[in-house]
């Protein structure tokens, strides 16, 4: 029933009571513009330093995990070492109770192929000890970095909290006020506005005619369309840039209603 009824409200205004509500919108949606422009790039900082951090977070985990792989295979290979030396004595004793040269020159050949296995996994250890250095210098390297980058983005995030706090309370009274026009303007139009916001480099979506010229891509407008836009008789936009387009005087109209207000308040 109430959607009905605010329909009814949308159907029943008029053409140029539709200008004036793009207009007044635009006005609005301009000035909370204007707000989030003053935080500047802070957000996109603050996007920024959250993904390296996050990137840095999963490059040094990533580097301890294969720290704990690297000290699993030392860990291995000291353990086979053992081994090794074991076989060796056990092979050392049975040569001293050997029966022929046969079984002394099989067992020696076993101590031999026991004393290259404990040269390679020397080695093996020396390979994975050096990565394991290096391993350990890059992760201080990006940790360093990974604490710098939170400071930065502690200041960053205090700096862009300070002035949404500082504005948020200007900006969502004109939130506000851009909902409660939207609420005047026909779906149709509402979306075709702000697809053309969307498209529009400075957020324009409605500008006025100045200088015989569109007011946003200042483009030459022929005299009798102008008239046509001045008529007020139906929403005309610009054949260049697509930008709805009002005539001067309801510019003047709102300036004054403005002035008027603010006499008010004094």
């Amino acid at each position: 029933m109430a959607k009905a009824k605010k329909a009814a409200v949308k159907k029943d205004i008029t053409n140029e009571d539709k200008l004036r509500a793009l207009f007044e919108l635009q006005l609005v949606d301009s000035a909370t513009d204007k707000i989030r422009t003053l935080r500047g790039e802070l957000p996109l900082e603050v996007q920024d330093l959250e993904d390296e951090i996050a990137g840095l977070e999963t490059r040094v985990t990533n580097f301890k995990a294969d720290q704990t792989a690297l000290e699993d295979h030392v860990s291995k290979k000291k353990n086979e070492i053992v081994g090794a030396e074991g076989l060796i004595k056990k092979y050392e004793e049975q040569q001293k109770n050997v029966r022929n040269n046969r079984e002394f020159e099989s067992l020696s050949k076993e101590i031999e192929y026991q004393t290259l296995e404990i040269e390679l996994c020397n080695k093996r250890i020396r390979e994975f000890s050096g990565k394991m250095e290096t391993k350990k210098e890059t992760v201080e390297k990006s940790v360093t970095i990974l604490e710098e980058r939170k400071q930065d983005l502690d200041v960053k995030k205090g700096e862009l909290n300070a002035i949404v706090k500082e504005t948020k309370k200007e900006e969502d009274a004109y939130l506000k006020k851009s909902e409660k026009i939207q609420s005047l303007i026909e779906e149709r139009l509402l979306t075709a506005y702000h697809r053309i916001r969307a498209n529009a480099r400075n957020g324009l979506a409605v500008v006025a005619v100045e200088r015989d010229a569109c007011g946003g891509c200042f483009n030459k407008i022929p005299p009798q369309r102008q008239l046509d836009i001045k008529s007020r008789k139906k929403v005309i936009v610009c054949e260049y840039c697509g930008r709805i387009l009002v005539d001067n005087e309801i510019i003047s109209e709102k300036v004054e209603k403005v002035e008027k207000a603010e006499k008010v308040k004094k």
